[in-house]
């Protein structure tokens, strides 16, 4: 088996969480539902446009990644640094963006929380300067 494969088809939580990454970069939703749990809990953290908790893969992608195409160009989280603890991921990263209505860009830095069972992630929690991401949506 060559390594891609090797990576495309890996439960260890972390090559799910950098699958997970990648489909999200490349807007391949299907891809991205496929690293998810049917029953995730997606936390999206209070303050951020798009606050709250989903389930389900296509709930998530519907009402997160979706929306954030609507209103950013380039919505891009690069993860950068993985802390590993069993099936406890905590990935440092950074989102990059433009936001349609007003222009302004955001380099803004990130921590999210993952816990990935069965191959699956089944939680998310997302940390972000919510005040950066929102200066970015004022005129």
């Amino acid at each position: 088996m060559c390594e891609t494969t090797d990576f495309a088809t890996s439960t260890a939580p972390a090559d799910v969480v950098r699958r997970q990454y990648l489909a999200s970069a490349a807007g391949d939703l299907e891809a991205l539902r496929a690293t998810l749990a049917d029953d995730v809990e997606w936390t999206e953290m209070a303050g951020f446009p798009l606050a709250g908790t989903y389930r389900t893969p296509t709930g998530v992608t519907s009402a997160v990644m979706e929306n954030l195409g609507k209103d950013w160009d380039g919505w891009t989280a690069h993860d950068d640094t993985y802390v590993v603890n069993g099936e406890n991921i905590v990935v440092l990263a950074r989102y990059t963006a433009t936001n349609k209505a007003t222009g302004k860009d955001i380099n803004v830095r990130v921590a999210h929380h993952f816990v990935v069972r069965g191959g699956r992630i089944v939680r998310f929690e997302q940390f972000v300067d919510t005040a950066l991401v929102r200066d970015a949506m004022q005129p």
